[in-house]
């Protein structure tokens, strides 16, 4: 009995190390040079919950011709009232089977604590209010945010050129899920995601942020 407690101590041990250890050793360990001619024009976000994050960016123009191809899946893309387009990297199960808390069920758990194929949630909003607790807000140059919506598009599973739509998936009538490329699991789950992402438009996050929190406290460090 008592072989097993040290065991489970040493194993959460491990677990706080580790979480430690990620959110304060940043990615990449460098920071990056910045040209002092780079100008800042776009605002993308940091959507936070409980257990998950996404990312948010601004749906002008750009973003509308980058995303084209959602428009071959009835997503409505040129909502007129929608402000930012909500994307967020998940577990199969978990993503499409737990809209709310009230509806968690063992199964998706199980398969998020071990291994998942992996789906990608896109979603509109409108106008977002800052700050609040939420939101982490980065401002990035043009060149940035291609990079961000390069990164964003290439999570996507296509078939013969087409993304994969999930029929009859959704939390509303507007979001849509996706096959996404990648396998799920709790320790390299949504916010490692959401990390790779914010890096891929120059930011710098910590190694390794298994939960929103260490992601939103080692972006605030290095950022």
């Amino acid at each position: 009995m008592r072989t097993g407690i040290r065991w489970l101590l040493r194993i959460v041990f491990l677990l706080v190390l580790s979480a430690a250890c990620g959110t304060f050793i940043p990615r990449p360990l460098i920071a990056p040079v910045k040209a002092s001619s780079t100008v800042v024009t776009h605002r993308i976000l940091l959507l936070s919950g409980t257990i998950h994050t996404d990312i948010a960016i601004p749906l002008d123009a750009e973003t509308r011709a980058a995303f084209s191809f959602l428009d071959d899946t009835d997503f409505p893309l040129g909502h007129p009232n929608a402000e930012w387009l909500i994307i967020g990297w998940g577990g199969r199960a978990f993503y499409l089977e737990t809209p709310t808390w009230a509806e968690l069920k063992p199964l998706p758990v199980l398969r998020a604590l071990t291994i998942d194929r992996s789906v990608l949630h896109v979603d509109l909003a409108g106008p977002i209010t800052e700050p609040q607790s939420s939101v982490t807000a980065f401002d990035v140059s043009e060149d940035q945010l291609a990079q961000l919506r390069a990164f964003i598009s290439d999570s996507f599973v296509r078939d013969a050129g087409a993304v994969v739509l999930i029929p009859d998936a959704g939390y509303g009538e507007i979001d849509r899920f996706f096959e996404a490329r990648g396998y799920f699991n709790a320790l390299f789950g949504c916010n490692t995601w959401s990390a790779a992402a914010l890096r891929s438009a120059g930011l710098r996050t910590g190694l390794w942020s298994p939960i929103p929190q260490a992601l939103r406290l080692s972006v605030s460090v290095y950022n």
